[in-house]
């Protein structure tokens, strides 16, 4: 075997790696996670080497599910999809997936490759299946029988919305619409181009249409973790865009949101939602990811400033921007990477009461202790956060972090009174109800 200078140096920052994790976990461990509207969020320690720590995936043996919360049921809705991201509901109660992964990008030094390794490792980069999947359980008993290619050769497609005849997807690089009939099983030819967005970085790009259908609001993620390669890159990214359907108009609605994906709207306020994975290399539990109402016009920080208007001082600095950050509703934990989002309402399972925010929880890479892994709820009360998270679905993650079954991503009420949940690693559609 020839000697190999690059891989030898990789596992070498590797190594150092797991050194600096070691030193974190000690120095960290005794911060509570910072979660709520008053989090807790200890000072910023800035790291050299970032901590790069995920477990490698394993998948689910047969039998072995996710673990429910006390009254609830949990069953795969559908199996051996190709990393499902997100999902979306038909009106005749077809559900859809979205299939697809982050692409390698081009290495270009050790630690790349080091950061590369561990990805592919976690199942978390690959080739991307750029499909959308229809799934219908036509005899209702909970699982999907019927299994078929709903639309394919997008570019890394994500959010999905129907808005009458109309079929919107969001691909990383543009929103683009399709021609869609009632009951359609199938969606063929290339689609008319609506917006485009800038591609790739934090590539998911999610859809929430207003309750009117007359909107179409679109998540897009900066390019880097804090500007790294300039403002201009960030131009047009790290921002909830507002689409006007009729004519494709789009403009900027909020800002400064590092990475918002998943987006509800709560609805005795018809205001609009969103989670958002907030910067890396500042500690285990800073800042935290957060769930926030967004305002029109709102500007939330990134890259300047985190929650309390905390200046970052690795970021060029603008004092005016840093003086118009809102400050979040809601915090998360540090690096959960909470992507999923839906409103459930009361009742819609048993021992969830109260109306409330899903959230599901893909898992921290930038953590020295894995936070995440897990499906949440969020109560709410006139309109807000009204309590601690708790868990609807958890075990996603071995005991000893060195390996995931499964990832949760998207999160939606499905046409049962379920909750279906998108598991990326697991490569499964769960199916959550109450246990009879």
């Amino acid at each position: 075997m020839s000697f190999d200078p690059s891989r030898m140096f990789a596992r070498l920052v590797a190594m150092i790696g797991a050194s600096a994790i070691l030193m974190r976990r000690f120095s960290d461990s005794a911060h509570e996670p910072a979660l709520g509207s008053a989090p807790q969020i200890p000072e910023a320690k800035a790291q050299a080497i970032p901590t790069l720590k995920m477990p490698s995936a394993k998948g689910w043996s047969d039998g072995h599910t996710p673990t429910v919360a006390d009254g609830l049921s949990v069953n795969a809705f559908a199996t051996d999809l190709k990393h499902p991201r997100w999902i979306e509901v038909l009106p005749n109660n077809d559900v859809l997936v979205a299939e697809a992964c982050e692409t390698p990008s081009p290495v270009k030094t050790a630690f790349d490759y080091a950061i590369y390794s561990t990805m592919k490792r976690a199942a978390a980069v690959g080739e991307s299946a750029n499909r959308i999947t229809l799934l219908r359980d036509a005899d209702k008993d909970g699982v999907a029988e019927v299994k078929k290619i709903f639309l394919e050769h997008q570019n890394k497609p994500f959010g999905m919305a129907l808005i009458d005849s109309t079929f919107y997807v969001g691909n990383t690089d543009g929103l683009v619409s399709f021609n869609y009939e009632y009951g359609a099983d199938r969606i063929d030819g290339v689609g008319t181009p609506v917006v485009d967005f800038k591609p790739d970085g934090h590539w998911t790009r999610s859809l929430l249409a207003s309750a009117d259908k007359s909107k179409l609001y679109v998540g897009v993620g900066s390019l880097t973790n804090i500007a790294d390669q300039g403002f201009e890159a960030e131009e047009g990214r790290a921002a909830i865009f507002e689409v006007t359907v009729n004519n494709g108009q789009a403009r900027v609605f909020a800002s400064g949101l590092r990475n918002p994906v998943g987006m509800a709207w709560e609805p005795s306020t018809d205001v609009l939602w969103t989670v958002v994975n907030e910067r890396d290399g500042l500690g285990d539990e800073v800042p935290p990811d957060y769930l926030t109402s967004v305002e029109d016009g709102g500007f939330y920080g990134w890259p300047y400033c985190y929650w309390g208007q905390t200046v970052d001082d690795r970021v060029q600095q603008d004092p005016a921007m840093v003086a118009k950050a809102i400050d979040p509703d809601y915090a998360l934990g540090g690096h959960t990477a909470s992507l999923g989002l839906c409103w459930m309402p009361g009742g819609t399972l048993s021992g969830f009461d109260e109306d409330g925010m899903v959230v599901g929880q893909h898992g921290s890479w930038n953590r020295s202790t894995l936070s995440g892994y897990a499906v949440v709820f969020v109560p709410f009360r006139d309109g807000k956060p009204s309590g601690p998270p708790r868990n609807i679905l958890s075990g996603f993650l071995s005991a000893d972090e060195k390996h995931s079954y499964g990832r949760p991503v998207g999160v939606t009420l499905g046409p049962d009174h379920s909750l279906l949940v998108a598991d990326d690693v697991g490569d499964v559609i769960w199916r959550v109800t109450s246990a009879t």
